[in-house]
């Protein structure tokens, strides 16, 4: 069970803190379950409750700084999800964010990162769709590598960066 003051990764809200653990005061809620009430950090008007006994939503521990350096120093070895198939391809992506994983998210943007810059070097467009999933993959993973690396999201993709360049210099 998770604990106020903890952060934790909710299924699509992203990176959120557990503001508290509780029963809930309304007319449409058991008066003897226990819900998390969680504030998503990236969207701070929002509040979310998940029953303590929840099996539907993906709630897992945020990470921690050392599993944030675990995580991009295995950055280069993560494989890519090459799928030729449009259909499939996108099918593949939405089964990677359901895992709600960080590995998952860094195999996306590796992914599509690549995918952009062949298809830039051919002379051809980005493809929105790519895009889209670029943009949740990035939102998901470096907001909750900012919480455990105590940075702005916006730092995150150049923190990881300069670590990988240590990495390879070694």
């Amino acid at each position: 069970m998770f604990k106020k003051g903890e952060y934790v990764v909710c299924g699509n809200n992203g990176i959120c803190k557990v503001t508290d653990v509780t029963t809930l005061n309304m007319t449409s809620a058991p008066k003897d379950r226990l819900y998390y009430i969680l504030k998503p950090v990236y969207a701070e008007s929002s509040t979310v409750y998940i029953p303590v006994d929840n099996h539907k939503v993906s709630i897992r521990p945020a990470l921690t700084e050392k599993e944030t350096h675990d995580l991009i120093a295995k950055i280069p070895s993560l494989e890519l999800i090459w799928v030729e198939n449009e259909k499939q391809r996108e099918l593949t992506y939405k089964e990677c964010l359901k895992q709600n994983t960080c590995e998952d998210y860094v195999r996306i943007i590796k992914t599509l990162y690549l995918r952009k810059q062949d298809r830039l070097a051919k002379g051809q467009k980005s493809i929105g769709l790519d895009e889209r999933y670029l943009k949740q993959a990035e939102d998901s993973l470096y907001g909750e590598l900012a919480i455990a690396l105590g940075i702005e999201k916006q730092g995150v993709q150049e923190y990881i960066t300069k670590e990988i360049e240590k990495l390879t210099e070694k």
